[in-house]
Order: structure tokens, then C-alpha cells, then sequence
């Protein structure tokens, strides 16, 4: 595509979230047929033929075997939910539901990982501060139930082979629900994002492809802010809260630092982000705060790590990559554990590389 057909292109893509964004909902959760046979008290009516159920994303269900629920902490929370706070509270919900049993034996995590205890004391804290959160003016705002496309990556979208500015067609809509718009407020699709290039001296080409990167980004930019005002609003929040409603169910994912970090970052600024009420998370006290920077270190170098070996293997954070290019990756993802394991320790290398073991090592 040249560069003036991408901004067109980028343009009739805002188009459609223009027609999904002007729908108008009245609960969260997932878009069902209203003939669809679940339990009449976890439908909405929404239209005609359809309601509003359960939320079909992956993040409420037990489906990913790198995340297993165990609902020892909590019972299933899927919805559908009338309000923000019913649905902030069900975030909390599924980051309990990720904990393992007190007495469970887990393998495989760091220490800075954190006890199922401190998750579960963090968690609590969370559900309080999201319930003040919410009555934010600012964030019943940005709260709309939207419906919206969560992988709308240029390898879901079809244009026609005539005219590269018509789009003929998106697929990849099973995990799309109806969910406050604040919690897209974080989100650039890969055909709107700013180019990673800063050099100053780079080739024509480079240089043109940055340009019509940047142009799309402030195209799709500019798009948003006029026609989709229900997702623009979403991005005049404060990051510290975006981040807080981004990170507030996956604790167990991340390592029990990352959200004690948010949770932080929160309450040294609660006054100034509006808050009247005390922030139900007390800052830590100088020991406390010593600890966590400790852990919270180790975690960002195990980031950091990640980010290296993603480069260096041209992986999605996940470890996807394309079917083809299978073998090849497989091999340099042996030749680069074996080299980390010149320097570490295999059990201190178990704890802090992001994928599974190489399988050539099993």
C-alpha cells in the first residue's frame, strides 16, 4: 500500500468502530441470541433477538492450561453486570479465582512472585479502591458499554485487491464483548502505532515507512477523537488508573509487585487525581517499601529478559510464531537457553525464562 492509501485505509477502519461504538448497551458482557438456551437470570434484554450474557472472553474461564482457575478464593463471576462497580468488582473475582489453594504446591515461580496470602491481600485491597475509583465523574464517563473489536490487528482485516482503501472484511470476532470503554483505553492497533524508529540517519525507504507509520497513527488519532467520542474520552484518564483496571485481575500472572506497584502509585497520588475520601491502600512503611523495591527490581529485570528473548526469537509475548518458521525458532530457542545456562543456574533460569524449556532439554 502507498502511504495515502494506509491513511485511507486507517480512515475506514475508524469508520467501522464508529458503527459498533454508536451502539448503545445497557449492561456488560458478551452479545447473545436471546433464544440461546442459558438460564434466564444471566440474560439482559438488549434488542429484538438478542441479550446481553455471560462474558465469552477468555479472561472469565478456565480454558488457557497456562492459567488454570481454581476458584478456591472465589466463585465464577462472568455477568452480565448492570453497573462499573459489578464489573470492577468481578476483575477482583478473577484474579482471586487464579489463586491456588493455600495449602496447593506450585512449582516454577520466583521468589518475588509473591504468597497466595499477599495476592489475596492485595486483591482485597483492590476491590476497595476500584469501588472508589468508580464514582469518579471522569470515570462513570469513560465507563459506556461499548462493543468493540479486542484483536483488531491488520492480520484480521481483509481490503479489496482493487481498491486497497475498501475494507471487505474482519474476522477473529469470538472474544469481542460489551465492556466499559476505559478498559480500552490502553489499546493501539499494530496499523496505528507510532514507528519504533528514532535515528536520524536511516535509509529512504525506512524513512518513508516511519513517515506513513506516523501519519496512520495521527490519522487513526484524529479519527477517534471526532468520530468515536464514547473511546476518546478513554484516553484523557490518568495512566495510574488506566493501569490499575489493566493489571487489577491478573496478579497472579504478573507477580504480586506489579500490582502492589499500581496500588502505590495510586495512593501517593490519590489527592491529586480528585480523590475525596482516604485511599483505602495505605502506603507502605520504609521497610516495607525497601522490600517491595527489592522484588519489584528482580521482576523488571525478568521483564526485561523477556523483551531480549522475544527479540532475539521474533515472538509474540506468548511464544506464537508462524507454523513456518516453527524449526528454525525452535532451534535458536536451544541455542540461546543453552548459552544463558553457561552464566545461571538451571533452577535460577527455570524461575525467570518466559517460555517453556527448550524441548530438546526435557
Amino acid at each position: 500500500m502507498s502511504g495515502e492509501q494506509r491513511i485511507a485505509c486507517t480512515g475506514a477502519i475508524v469508520e467501522n468502530i464508529k458503527q459498533m461504538a454508536a451502539i448503545d448497551f445497557q449492561a456488560y458482557g458478551s452479545l447473545y441470541f436471546d433464544s440461546v438456551a442459558i438460564d434466564s437470570t444471566l440474560k439482559q434484554s438488549f434488542t429484538s433477538g438478542y441479550a446481553i450474557g455471560p462474558h465469552c472472553g477468555t479472561t472469565y474461564w478456565d480454558c488457557d492450561v497456562r492459567e488454570p482457575r481454581y476458584y478456591s478464593s472465589s466463585k465464577p463471576n462472568r455477568g452480565p453486570w448492570l453497573d462499573p462497580e459489578a464489573y470492577c468488582s468481578a476483575l477482583v473475582d478473577v484474579g482471586l479465582s487464579r489463586l491456588p489453594p493455600m495449602n496447593a504446591t506450585i512449582s516454577g515461580k520466583p521468589p518475588y512472585h509473591g504468597s497466595v496470602t499477599e495476592h489475596i491481600r492485595l486483591l482485597n485491597f483492590g476491590r476497595d479502591v476500584a469501588s472508589e475509583l468508580i464514582k469518579d465523574p471522569d470515570i462513570q464517563n469513560a465507563a459506556a458499554p461499548i462493543l468493540l473489536h479486542q484483536d483488531l490487528h491488520k492480520r484480521n482485516i481483509f481490503v479489496s485487491e482493487e481498491d486497497h482503501t475498501i475494507i471487505t472484511g474482519i474476522i477473529d470476532w469470538q472474544s469481542s464483548s460489551v465492556n466499559p470503554a476505559f478498559m480500552h483505553a490502553n489499546e493501539v492497533p499494530d496499523f496505528a502505532a507510532r514507528s519504533s524508529t528514532t535515528a536520524d540517519h536511516i535509509s529512504l525507504g525506512d524513512f518513508q515507512a516511519r513517515t506513513n507509520a506516523n501519519l496512520c497513527s495521527e490519522a487513526f488519532s484524529a479519527g477517534i477523537k471526532i468520530l468515536v467520542p464514547k473511546l476518546y474520552s478513554t484516553w484523557r484518564l490518568d495512566d495510574d488508573v488506566t493501569r490499575f483496571f489493566e493489571y487489577c485481575h491478573r496478579t497472579y500472572r504478573d507477580g504480586a509487585g506489579v500490582f502492589r506497584q499500581v496500588l502505590i502509585d495510586l495512593a501517593k497520588r490519590w489527592k491529586e487525581l480528585g480523590q475525596a475520601r482516604p485511599c483505602p491502600y495505605p502506603l507502605p512503611t520504609p521497610e516495607e517499601w525497601l522490600d517491595h523495591r527489592k522484588e519489584y527490581k528482580a521482576l523488571e529485570d525478568a521483564q526485561e529478559l523477556k523483551k531480549f528473548i522475544m527479540s532475539r526469537l521474533n515472538t509474540a509475548a506468548d511464544g506464537w510464531v508462524p507454523t513456518e518458521a516453527w524449526k528454525e525458532t525452535s532451534e535458536d530457542h536451544q541455542k540461546l537457553y543453552d548459552e544463558f545456562l553457561q552464566i545461571m543456574g538451571e533452577q535460577e533460569l527455570r524461575e525467570v525464562w518466559p517460555f517453556d524449556k527448550p524441548c530438546s532439554t526435557l
